[in-house]
């Protein structure tokens, strides 16, 4: 790992010359690859704290969500680029980003697991990466988890949740998602943080929720790059780009 960081600083030159660094809303020249020119990064709802969401019946507790940001034209455009535009480079800025909210692990526990949100094959075939497994490998290399970008499986193809009430989304998502066999005993008695890049309506974090502590797992809260707001809130997106956002609540990409 010591000698790939070595490369890895001794190539930013090089990379930098053939690539300069550009922010990636407005184009601005940077100082450096990950990040955002300072107007940009105004741009940003960074909320003030984790959020207690409560998508779980109350009998089952909140579920704490950690969101780097609230979801808005900005944190669009960068979920947009980076799982529809083909810009994976986006992983580390966006991982970076959530990193800050999530607390580190008190001395003496074990790392939390760091277990992406999992995609059907089909999507995985025709995106040809899970954007939520990119930004969990990330986090771990950032000390925030121990990545298991495997620890759960979407072996049912969901239809499209948008439109479609809470009890609605849940009955649609039943069965679609389960816990790897053999990844089992990993995730029995941990602490586990569901990571995905955009936060909608919960119905997803509420099935996986589910076969997480049914394997055992001691805990699940979320991490997420972008909280979307009640409904009534949410940016109004422009039909141009609604086309290349995957179905889901609202139209907001991530909501699958």
């Amino acid at each position: 790992m010591r000698l790939v960081a070595h490369l890895g600083r001794s190539l930013k030159p090089l990379v930098d010359l053939v690539y300069p660094p550009r922010c990636p809303l407005c184009g601005a020249a940077l100082a450096d690859q990950d990040g955002l020119c300072a107007e940009c990064w105004g741009l940003l709802d960074i909320p003030g704290s984790a959020s207690e969401s409560n998508p779980l019946p109350e009998q089952e507790g909140a579920l704490r969500v950690y969101a780097a940001t609230r979801y808005n034209a900005a944190s669009r455009r960068l979920v947009l680029d980076y799982k529809h535009g083909g810009r994976i480079t986006h992983a580390r800025l966006l991982a970076r980003l959530i990193a800050a909210r999530l607390p580190d692990p008190l001395r003496g526990d074990a790392r939390p697991l760091l277990v992406p949100v999992p995609l059907h094959r089909w999507r995985l075939w025709q995106r040809g990466f899970n954007q939520a497994a990119l930004l969990a490998g990330e986090l771990a290399k950032m000390g925030k988890g121990e990545a298991l970008v495997d620890g759960l499986q979407r072996p049912k193809r969901t239809p499209s949740l948008g439109g479609l009430g809470r009890d609605a989304r849940d009955r649609a998502l039943k069965g679609a998602i389960i816990v790897h066999p053999r990844r089992r005993t990993r995730i029995a008695g941990r602490h586990v943080v569901l990571v995905d890049d955009v936060f909608t309506s919960g119905a997803t974090a509420r099935a996986c929720r589910k076969v997480l502590i049914e394997a055992g797992a001691r805990m699940v809260s979320v991490a997420c790059f972008a909280l979307v707001d009640a409904p009534g809130e949410r940016p109004s997106p422009d039909a141009a780009s609604l086309k290349n956002e995957t179905p889901g609540v609202f139209g907001t990409p991530g909501a699958a």
